[in-house]
């Protein structure tokens, strides 16, 4: 059961907030998004999960990118 645990908490920690910006983007729930990922993922044998490490990976790279900025100042 710590092993469960642990792991949850590690993609909880690491998990680079996908579905957060994804509903955050389309104006839907965090709750419908993760779960259409998890039932993408059982009905797809492991490609909503590999999708999901895409878009975590996407999304990383354009903030690295992409920085935006507040004011002129801060040029």
């Amino acid at each position: 059961m710590k092993v469960f645990h642990n792991l949850i908490h590690f993609f909880q920690k690491y998990g680079f907030n996908v579905c957060q910006r994804i509903g955050d983007r389309l104006g839907i729930r965090l709750k419908t998004v993760r779960l259409s990922f998890i039932y993408l993922t059982f009905v797809t044998l492991g490609f909503g999960f590999a999708f999901y490490l895409f878009l975590a990976f996407w999304m990383r790279i354009k903030d690295l990118i992409y920085v935006k900025r507040s004011s002129v100042f801060d040029l």
